[in-house]
């Protein structure tokens, strides 16, 4: 059955997705691992660009069914620059008519290939988009399996999908709109390593891409392998610190004494 349902495109791109909207930019991420089962697990790049230095750059980012996601982005980069065509990101004119242009075409490759691919598994995704066009602003979007969406906000500065339990603490208590790119890119990492010690489904490299408003350039964009050095040290130190403050905090009145227990 595990194979039947790869063959059927159905391989689940199990990964966890992050995007944050601050005041001076965007920071998004996403994880590269695939699988169809134990045996067949894959590293797959999430995270699409497209840009126009100057005028237009954004960011699409994946979880859900492979082959669903693959084709969307596929079916997205064929028809930018389009005269005439439809669903042309290179067309829009606000970041808001672009996300409908994603919704529009994750519904067409579902109305195409969802009645096939369901007996074998899910085919639905999820897609985070970001960017900003000349003469607009910085946007983030959360685009739903019915192509529908939600917006970020300064009252609600990050968005999720994919693998989002873990991951969501730390953000809640961390980012706000003012925050820094810098502390954005830090939060968003932690909250990986927060979802990778809890879901073996979601691993490096990790996809980072670093956006400053108002630049219209792809700016810094950074592949976190396993062994990267400053994510070591970021788990490192933070465990290290959560156990340090954890000692620190005041025991329950009403929990016996250590030695009590200890005595029976």
């Amino acid at each position: 059955m595990r194979k039947g349902r790869h063959a059927q495109g159905a391989a689940a791109a199990m990964t966890y997705c992050v995007g944050i909207l601050t005041r001076s930019g965007l920071v998004v991420a996403a994880d590269s691992r695939s699988n169809a089962g134990l045996d067949h697990i894959t590293t797959v790049r999430k995270l699409a660009l497209f840009e126009r230095p100057g005028e237009r750059v954004m960011a699409l980012l994946s979880a859900g069914n492979l082959a669903t996601t693959q084709a969307v982005v596929t079916l997205l980069t064929q028809r930018l620059g389009s005269a005439p065509g439809p669903h042309d990101l290179y067309a829009a004119t606000t970041m808001f008519e672009a996300a409908r242009m994603v919704g529009a075409v994750l519904r067409e490759v579902i109305a195409h290939d969802g009645e096939h691919v369901q007996p074998h598994g899910d085919p639905s995704a999820t897609f985070l988009f970001a960017g900003e066009l000349e003469g607009g602003r910085h946007r983030l979007f959360l685009i739903y399996p019915a192509g529908n969406f939600i917006e970020a906000t300064p009252e609600t500065p990050f968005l999720q999908a994919g693998e989002t339990k873990y991951g969501k603490p730390i953000l809640d208590r961390v980012i706000s709109h003012d925050c820094s790119l810098a502390a954005a890119a830090k939060c968003a990492l932690l909250s990986f390593d927060a979802t990778m010690r809890s879901n073996l489904s979601v691993a490096p490299p990790i996809d980072i891409w670093c956006y400053r408003a108002g630049s219209l350039a792809a700016a810094v964009r950074v592949d976190i392998q396993a062994g990267d050095p400053y994510l070591a040290v970021l788990r490192e130190q933070f465990g290290a610190g959560m156990l340090e403050l954890f000692q620190r905090l005041p025991d329950p009145a009403w929990a016996p004494p250590a030695d009590a227990a200890a005595a029976e």
